[in-house]
């Protein structure tokens, strides 16, 4: 097999006898069960040794995909501090600047520039990226789909630290591997946080707009808030509209927009600073935060909800990490994003110290009159540019989401041949568009939109946070001290955020709510039917006797051609060849039964996807063929995939060919057989040539893919509840998605569906 000769990847795969007896030391072969061995290890995915030109590079690109949902956040942040429309004390204007410089230094500098981003995946971020980190380290996964040879994989592996502090990981990784609770737990908070990530999703582009649109209030007071939401439905409309073209071509054009816009926020702040109150910069000091709480303690608490919002759209820097670079994001955060945010909060306090009568509309009204016009119109494009990150976010997750079964069969478009993470969903698209335009319409305020995206902001970080204290503990294996600081400092912070956006549950809070309800109803019955189908077919493989016996016992006739008969399940021989043989009993010259695996990884080398085992005997001519992709690869269409398939498989026969003659020569050798009439050179490579030249022409005879259109239904006798899961909501799920061989790709004229029935 293709891993069992260890080998750089320059080296030829066919090799003289001569050669195989020199690598007798190399050679070794998987064995586990009937897994595939693993094919030769290639480079690792990630950011690594960027020159500083191009890592300058990357962090101006990053300005134009990360930050336009952060960098937007002065525009509605203050007025929904002080949701009253007044101000009590001129003194709760430093007490609540001082709470936004804290959670802007807390939250996105030091939690996620200085922490999360190194808990990133082979350079890719995300909620996904943390659960596959703990999913490769410990055995949490809920599908008996792991194999040994998956460690061969380049990306699977984990740089670990010394074995100082083991016991405590080893401890936890135990407890974890022998709980299903813990399991279920880990999915569940996985796919809550991609729920409440793509509420967000829906939400920034209503907030952003609104808030970006509602300033042209200043140039004409006559406009009411009803022409305002419905100039806002029409800006999103175009927005969802243009998604088809992908981000990749107006890229360029959306990081000097963001430069502009920050450069223009940061200087109008300096510029206030100066000029009404520079006394605020003893915001400094927490002991306003604290004067603040002591003088309105529950108005204080309440405002808590308004002060997360500055920090929305933070959980980008770490889900974006993957197109650009970590070094990148800080390099983008800490010298443009995070002064130029600061300041913009710190002059509009100022502002309000002199005119506090304008706290409803400080971002505007703080803006010199000769800069109203080109501010109001860079607002409007950043708030556009804002938008755009998070529903190209949304599409990344659910392309996640699909790779780990746990969403519905959706058309995934790869809209950049340059960045592989740039990809359009038309169904979830249009979804989005009408989630949009519905709590637009409905809000019409930034006021109820910003109670409801400060839940959804919580959430999220606070998952990522769980998920990051796993990390430190399991495979960083982190001071505990630094642990507990973690846990105390930015925990608490987050819970106290987190009881203050609840308390405004009844005013808009419910929303990401009813929006992650819906999304996580929807994954978790597509990944509880998809798990109990895995296990359908787990418990009716064929045998490789039962095989040899279908064959032997029905002489079946064999045809010109390359069938691949596709399945997910790993293990054994899928059921579908057997359905297929009852009701066609003739075959192709050559069989593979391609089984699609996914990976708790990124992405997965080209030259590691395929694993390949012959199934004996050998004159069946059947191979077995576990095609493994991470959660970011998309999957080629068919001719690629057949063309890939057939020469990976080539080079299988090469190397299983040689490593199954030296075990037969070995033999011959010690029983004094003649070693010239059992392992001539000209023989094998004539057999070798031969099996080869069959492949080929039954490849060029046509390449026919076998998938399985199953009908599942519950079992007889099962309860109320199974039967609603699988009867009615997996069924109406799978009837109101895109088709097996569309999500493949694969050509209607050379596509053969078995009918099964699946009783689960």
């Amino acid at each position: 097999m293709a891993s069992d000769i260890q080998e750089t990847p320059d080296e030829p795969v066919t090799k003289s006898s001569q050669q195989v007896q020199e690598m007798k030391p190399t050679l070794k072969r998987h064995d586990s069960m009937d897994l595939e061995s693993s094919q030769l290890p290639g480079g690792r995915h990630g950011h690594k040794d960027l020159s500083w030109s191009i890592i300058l590079h990357l962090a101006f690109q990053s300005l134009g995909v990360v930050y336009g949902d952060i960098a937007t956040s002065p525009l509605y942040t203050i007025s929904s501090i002080f949701y009253h429309g007044s101000i009590a004390n001129d003194d709760d204007i430093i007490g609540v600047l001082s709470l936004i410089w804290y959670t802007l230094t807390l939250i996105p500098l030091v939690k996620y520039i200085c922490i999360v981003l190194y808990a990133n995946d082979n350079g890719d971020g995300g909620t996904f990226a943390l659960y596959s980190l703990i999913c490769r380290y410990a055995k949490v996964g809920l599908l008996p789909s792991q194999q040994a040879e998956d460690v061969d994989v380049s990306n699977y592996r984990l740089k670990l630290p010394k074995e100082s502090r083991q016991r405590r990981a080893s401890a936890l990784k135990s407890k974890l591997e022998n709980s299903n609770v813990a399991k279920y737990s880990l999915l569940f908070a996985a796919l809550l946080g991609t729920s409440m990530l793509i509420g967000d999703g829906v939400l920034t582009p209503c907030i952003s707009v609104l808030s970006a649109v509602g300033g042209i209030k200043e140039a004409t007071p006559k406009l009411t808030e009803d022409m305002i939401a419905w100039f806002s439905a029409v800006i999103l409309v175009i927005l969802f509209a243009v998604q088809k073209f992908g981000t990749d071509k107006i890229g360029y054009t959306f990081a000097p927009i963001l430069c502009i816009w920050c450069l223009l926020i940061g200087g109008i702040g300096l510029f206030n600073f100066i000029k009404y109150d520079p006394t605020v910069a003893k915001a400094i000091y927490p002991k306003y935060i604290v004067d603040y709480f002591r003088r309105n303690p529950k108005e204080a608490w309440i405002s808590l909800g308004g002060v997360v919002l500055c920090i929305t759209g933070v959980e980008a820097l770490f889900a974006d990490v993957g197109h650009f670079s970590v070094k990148s994001i800080q390099i983008s955060t800490c010298f443009m994003v995070y002064p130029s945010i600061m300041l913009a909060y710190t002059g509009q306090s100022s502002f309000l110290r002199k005119h506090p009568e304008f706290v409803t509309d400080t971002f505007y009204k703080s803006v010199p009159g000769p800069l109203y016009w080109p501010m109001f119109v860079v607002a409007v494009l950043a708030s556009i540019i804002g938008s755009q990150s998070l529903i190209s976010g949304t599409f990344s997750i659910i392309q996640q989401s699909l790779s780990l079964g746990c969403f519905p069969h959706v058309k995934v478009v790869r809209t950049s041949s340059k960045y592989e993470g740039q990809v359009y969903i038309p169904e979830v698209n249009y979804l989005l568009m009408l989630a949009c335009l519905g709590v637009t319409l409905g809000f019409r305020t930034t006021d109820k939109i910003g109670n409801a995206y400060g839940l959804a902001v919580v959430f999220v970080i606070g998952l990522t946070s769980c998920f990051t204290v796993l990390v430190m503990i399991l495979i960083w294996k982190s001071n505990i001290f630094f642990i507990i600081a973690f846990v105390v400092v930015v925990g608490s912070m987050e819970l106290l955020f987190l009881s203050s956006v609840l308390y405004k549950f009844q005013q808009g809070g419910y929303l990401p709510l009813a929006f992650a309800a819906i999304m996580m109803t929807i994954m978790l019955v597509w990944n509880t039917v998809y798990r109990r189908k895995y296990y359908y077919e787990l418990e009716h493989k064929i045998s490789s006797q039962m095989l040899i016996e279908m064959t032997a016992n029905t002489h079946i006739p064999r045809f010109p051609g390359l069938a691949l008969f596709y399945s997910e399940v790993v293990q054994g021989i899928p059921p579908i060849l057997k359905q297929y043989l009852d009701n066609v009993p003739a075959l192709h010259s050559v069989l593979v039964l391609v089984s699609i695996k996914s990976l708790p990884i990124s992405k997965v080398p080209d030259e590691e996807r395929f694993l390949f085992r012959r199934v004996e005997p050998r004159e069946l001519n059947m191979f077995r063929c576990v095609v493994r992709y991470g959660y970011m690869d998309l999957r080629k269409g068919a001719e690629p995939f057949e063309s890939m398939l057939i020469e990976k498989l080539k080079e299988f026969m090469r190397d299983d060919f040689l490593l199954s003659q030296k075990p037969a020569k070995n033999k011959n050798i010690e029983e004094g057989g003649d070693v010239n009439c059992i392992d001539n050179e000209e023989d094998q490579q004539e057999m070798l040539g031969s099996e080869i030249q069959e492949l080929e022409q039954a490849a060029k005879a046509g390449v026919f893919h076998l998938i399985s259109e199953n009908e599942v239904i519950a079992s007889k006798g099962s309860n109320l509840g199974k039967r609603i899961l699988i009867d009615y909501a997996y069924n109406f799920l799978k009837k109101n998605c895109r088709k097996t061989q569309k999500v493949f790709h694969i050509p209607q004229q050379r596509l053969l569906q078995v009918g099964m029935i699946y009783e689960l």
